[in-house]
């Protein structure tokens, strides 16, 4: 059911209770009011026949008539006056009543005191009092009463008019609110047929935000802010698989050239030993490739890919150092380790191992012949706020500064001149940082004085309350 009329029937339903809540209580009010009117009038009528009786002589005894009936008097006005002895004996009697008006205990209660009580003669209800009197030396029982009609009717065509306008009151409430509701959702509803018209095709597409300063508003803002989002993710999205077209043309065109060369006949052995170890290195590539891209997936849909323990980060980064040794050799390079063994780290140490390779990977490609990469482990903070920083310095050329903002995004190169044959792909500082985000760190790059590049990890020592969840 629309919202609209949800809230024309409720507010429908919310007014037929508040109506029907409002008859009700001023039926009881004014029934309330008129009782006490009448017994106003009653307590009036009986102190001026007690007064009355009290500066008179007795009253003989109201003859007897065979055809009356105790607690059925009949009178031919509303209003009904009988002086009645202790014993139940009418002495006094208004109009044509037959019968005593009270008898048995409510006699008994109006000789010791005033007695309130309701008769019903011939059909209609009265309201009766009873009161002690005086009279010479004897206590009789003088009971008046008064017919309930006016107030039975005045309640009667009081809850008539509540029946008979209440309902329409309802429905026009229900009308009104279904009007409102419809003014106050028409805005809602052009953003929604404008949100329905935007598709991936249009990205730079925006709602109009009403100059109302209310909720509309606030939500055509907040919804500007959504697609906003949306399309830098889409962007990004599209770049990335650009890219990782792109990236992954090279190797697979190689690849494709070289199992060409090696089908043509009239190969040697030689040719096609080369050609098959080729191949098996564009392989490797395109594997790490895909792997590197896979986790760069996983870690912007959030998926969780460590496996954290407590760890010594000194380990990690000698068994490092020692497998990057032999390139180091190859490249005239050499590699310094330096720092605090004894610190302690819970890290996932695969991850922390990969993105260390990386930095050595980047290090040895920019550092000259008989240059220096040094690798340090330290740490600053205490307790909670405790971070190790782990450091990886060149002394080549250093970053361009052009390059330095943009140095962590994916297939960023400092130097675009250099060929990919070298391996490089620009998603290893980009791995670097995801690393480092998923244990709650963060990565810097820098030129510090003295020339050469500088990449540091920072690692909180223990993993972070509302950090990336952990495992697989």
């Amino acid at each position: 059911m629309p919202l609209r009329w949800r809230l024309a029937l409720l507010f429908t339903l919310g007014a037929a209770i508040l109506i029907g809540g409002v008859a009700l209580l001023f039926r009881q009010q004014l029934a309330a009011g008129m009782n006490s009117s009448l017994d106003d009038s009653l307590r009036a009528r009986a102190d001026a026949q007690v007064a009355r009786l009290a500066s008179s002589a007795p009253p003989p005894p109201a003859p007897s008539r065979e055809h009356e009936r105790a607690e059925t008097p009949d009178t031919g006005s509303d209003d009904v006056t009988q002086v009645l002895s202790t014993s139940g004996q009418v002495l006094e009697n208004s109009g044509d009543s037959r019968g005593p008006l009270a008898g048995g205990t409510r006699l008994r209660d109006a000789a010791k005191g005033s007695e309130q009580f309701t008769a019903v003669i011939e059909g209609q209800r009265y309201r009766m009092l009873g009161v002690p009197a005086r009279n010479g030396d004897r206590t009789v029982v003088v009971v008046v009463g008064a017919s309930t009609q006016i107030v039975e009717a005045t309640q009667a065509r009081t809850g008539k008019i509540f029946l008979t306008a209440g309902p329409p009151a309802a429905a026009l409430v229900g009308f009104g609110a279904y009007l409102l509701a419809g003014a106050a959702l028409r805005p809602v509803e052009r953003l929604r047929r404008r949100l329905a018209d935007i598709s991936e095709h249009d990205i730079d597409a925006r709602l109009r935000v009403p100059g109302t300063r209310d909720e509309i508003a606030t939500l055509a803002t907040t919804m500007n802010a959504v697609l906003d989002r949306l399309a830098r993710a889409l962007a990004r999205e599209r770049g990335f698989v650009a890219d990782a077209g792109h990236e992954l043309r090279t190797p697979l065109t190689t690849l494709k050239a070289e199992l060409e060369l090696a089908q043509q006949p009239g190969r040697s052995r030689q040719a096609l030993a080369s050609a098959v170890d080729a191949a098996a290195q564009d392989t490797d590539r395109l594997i790490r490739l895909a792997e590197d891209l896979l986790l760069l997936a996983r870690a912007d849909e959030g998926h969780a890919f460590l496996r954290p323990r407590p760890m010594a980060p000194h380990d990690v980064l000698a068994a490092a150092v020692r497998s990057a040794s032999a390139r180091a050799a190859a490249h005239r390079v050499t590699l310094r380790l330096s720092g605090e063994e004894h610190l302690r780290l819970t890290a996932d140490p695969d991850r922390l191992r990969q993105a260390v390779d990386n930095l050595l990977d980047n290090a040895l490609r920019y550092s000259p012949p008989g240059g220096l990469v040094e690798i340090g482990l330290g740490h600053r903070g205490r307790h909670r706020r405790a971070v190790v920083v782990i450091e990886v310095r060149d002394h080549g050329p250093g970053f361009p500064p052009e390059f330095l903002p943009v140095a962590f995004e994916r297939f960023r190169r400092a130097d675009t001149a250099r060929s990919r044959a070298d391996g490089g792909t620009g998603l290893g500082l980009a791995i670097v940082r995801s690393i480092a985000h998923a244990h709650g760190g963060r990565a810097v790059a820098d030129n510090p004085p003295g020339g050469g590049a500088r990449v540091r990890l920072e690692l909180p020592t223990t993993p972070a309350q509302d950090g990336p969840a952990h495992g697989e």
